[in-house]
């Protein structure tokens, strides 16, 4: 059972951001402090990255552990509207992995980092993405 009203409920879920989130906001900024200049949820990308570096064809994304479904299957499931989340998660699920295997099949490399992630071990993740990028940009 849940315990808000329908209206905090309401008002708590439509508060949850789809981009510009706080872990996409700090990697968003330590990069551009580091000198990376990169485009934000570009379009013209398939699946809408949240970072992409285009002329590397590199593209990063921030997913979050619950709506992208980060152990699942061992995870205590929503007990409000069960089914309505599960399939929600099922089906975020596997467009994340279309749009990998799209994004991976036209040629580019595909980095995703959990918020969590993000948030406890900053360093290691901009040191995935500067090993990938510099392996894609060779200095001369």
């Amino acid at each position: 059972m849940d315990n808000l009203t329908e209206d905090q409920r309401r008002k708590n879920m439509q508060a949850i951001r789809s981009t510009g989130t706080k872990a996409e906001l700090l990697l968003m900024k330590t990069l551009w402090s580091l000198g990376y200049r990169y485009r934000k949820n570009n379009k013209t990308v398939f699946g809408k990255p949240d970072i992409t570096f285009k002329k590397l064809r590199i593209a990063i994304f921030v997913d979050s552990e619950f709506f992208h479904g980060k152990d699942f299957e061992t995870k205590k499931k929503p007990v409000n509207n069960a089914d309505f989340w599960e399939k929600k998660i099922r089906r975020n699920m596997e467009r994340d992995n279309e749009v990998n295997t799209h994004l991976i099949q036209s040629g580019w490399t595909v980095l995703r980092f959990w918020t969590n992630q993000i948030k406890k071990d900053l360093p290691t993740v901009i040191a995935t993405i500067e090993h990938h990028l510099s392996s894609k940009n060779p200095i001369p």
